[in-house]
Protein backbone atom coordinates (compact mmCIF):
# COMPACT_ATOMS: atom_id res chain seq x y z
CA UNK A 1 0.00 0.00 0.00
CA UNK A 2 1.19 3.48 -0.85
CA UNK A 3 -0.09 6.36 1.25
CA UNK A 4 -0.50 9.59 -0.72
CA UNK A 5 -2.04 11.62 2.08
CA UNK A 6 -3.26 10.64 5.51
CA UNK A 7 -6.48 9.39 3.93
CA UNK A 8 -5.77 8.69 0.25
CA UNK A 9 -3.98 5.42 -0.53
CA UNK A 10 -3.08 3.22 -3.46
CA UNK A 11 -3.54 -0.50 -2.93
CA UNK A 12 -2.54 -2.41 -6.07
CA UNK A 13 -5.41 -4.92 -5.87
CA UNK A 14 -8.15 -2.41 -4.96
CA UNK A 15 -9.90 -0.51 -7.76
CA UNK A 16 -7.15 -1.34 -10.20
CA UNK A 17 -4.56 0.50 -8.12
CA UNK A 18 -6.34 3.85 -8.43
CA UNK A 19 -6.17 6.21 -5.42
CA UNK A 20 -8.95 5.45 -2.94
CA UNK A 21 -10.06 6.72 0.42
CA UNK A 22 -8.39 4.56 3.08
CA UNK A 23 -10.51 1.57 4.09
CA UNK A 24 -12.98 1.98 1.21
CA UNK A 25 -13.34 1.18 -2.46
CA UNK A 26 -14.32 4.79 -3.19
CA UNK A 27 -11.86 6.46 -5.53
CA UNK A 28 -10.65 9.99 -5.07
CA UNK A 29 -11.64 10.55 -8.70
CA UNK A 30 -15.27 9.66 -7.93
CA UNK A 31 -15.46 12.23 -5.15
CA UNK A 32 -13.72 14.89 -7.25
CA UNK A 33 -16.12 14.28 -10.14
CA UNK A 34 -19.12 14.85 -7.87
CA UNK A 35 -17.61 18.09 -6.57
CA UNK A 36 -16.71 19.21 -10.11
CA UNK A 37 -20.31 18.57 -11.18
CA UNK A 38 -21.48 21.03 -8.55
CA UNK A 39 -22.37 18.75 -5.68
CA UNK A 40 -21.58 20.14 -2.25
CA UNK A 41 -19.52 18.32 0.34
CA UNK A 42 -22.78 17.67 2.18
CA UNK A 43 -24.26 16.10 -0.98
CA UNK A 44 -21.26 13.78 -1.25
CA UNK A 45 -21.54 12.83 2.42
CA UNK A 46 -25.25 12.09 1.97
CA UNK A 47 -24.41 9.79 -0.95
CA UNK A 48 -21.49 8.14 0.84
CA UNK A 49 -22.39 8.05 4.55
CA UNK A 50 -19.25 6.06 5.43
CA UNK A 51 -17.10 9.07 4.47
CA UNK A 52 -16.23 12.02 6.65
CA UNK A 53 -15.80 15.65 5.71
CA UNK A 54 -12.06 15.14 6.22
CA UNK A 55 -12.09 12.36 3.60
CA UNK A 56 -13.64 14.69 1.02
CA UNK A 57 -11.20 17.46 1.89
CA UNK A 58 -8.34 14.96 1.52
CA UNK A 59 -9.51 14.34 -2.06
CA UNK A 60 -9.31 18.07 -2.74
CA UNK A 61 -5.85 18.21 -1.17
CA UNK A 62 -4.76 15.25 -3.30
CA UNK A 63 -6.01 16.98 -6.48
CA UNK A 64 -4.25 20.18 -5.50
CA UNK A 65 -0.97 18.33 -5.05
CA UNK A 66 -1.36 16.66 -8.45
CA UNK A 67 -2.05 20.00 -10.12
CA UNK A 68 1.15 21.35 -8.62
CA UNK A 69 3.32 18.96 -10.65
CA UNK A 70 4.98 20.04 -13.86
CA UNK A 71 3.71 18.41 -17.01
CA UNK A 72 5.16 18.30 -20.50
CA UNK A 73 2.87 18.24 -23.51
CA UNK A 74 4.15 15.99 -26.26
CA UNK A 75 2.51 15.98 -29.69
CA UNK A 76 1.62 12.52 -30.87
CA UNK A 77 2.25 11.42 -34.43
Amino acid sequence: MTELTGRIVIVPDVCGGRPTIRGTRITAQTILEFLAAGDSIEDVLDGYPTLSREDVLACLDYASKLAGHRFTVVKSA
